[in-house]
């Protein structure tokens, strides 16, 4: 597993909800081409992170436990290792491209919602299949056997980073 971070810009504050950036166009478009797409592209997930507050990050609300996620967690993997029995996949980001089409069956709507995302986004044949095995995560964490679209919709989420600043 690799897990990276960077900020969107020289300053880090591009894109940010109250504080403006200071960086030249220049400055930005350099600082972005030292990240190539195709490596973005073979990360499968992308998240952007925005800034917590005081009040937020201090906050009391219960959340979820992490022994409640943890079970769904577990949960999920004994998922992917019933289907997977007799494969030598182990979890869902393993699937070849063959696996991929056959374990990740996608309701009408979630599929019309992939390819209408694919289309405006201008996605590679990778992270179409990332997006793919990612809705199939999803999917098993809501103990779902069919990819819905709010699967699908969580999973294009994750894949917004290499699009909106790298396109």
């Amino acid at each position: 597993m690799v897990v990276a971070a960077m900020n969107p810009c020289p300053c880090g504050y591009m894109g940010h909800p109250t504080r403006e950036c200071s960086c030249s166009e220049a400055a930005k478009k350099r600082y972005r081409d030292k990240t190539s797409g195709p490596l973005l592209d073979r990360i499968d997930i992308h998240i952007e992170m925005q800034n917590i507050d005081y009040d937020k990050l201090s906050g009391k609300q219960k959340e979820e436990s992490s022994e409640e996620i943890r079970k769904r967690v577990n949960k999920a993997r004994e998922i992917q290792s019933e289907r997977f029995k007799g494969t030598n996949i182990t979890c869902n980001a393993n699937m070849t491209p063959r696996a991929t089409r056959e374990y990740c069956i996608l309701s009408e709507d979630a599929d019309a919602m992939l390819k209408a995302s694919f289309e405006s986004m201008g996605l590679s044949a990778r992270a179409y299949d990332k997006i793919l095995r990612v809705a199939r995560t999803i999917a098993d964490l809501d103990s779902s056997e069919i990819i819905e679209v709010s699967h699908i919709a969580e999973a294009i989420q994750y894949r917004s980073l290499d699009r909106k600043y790298w396109r």
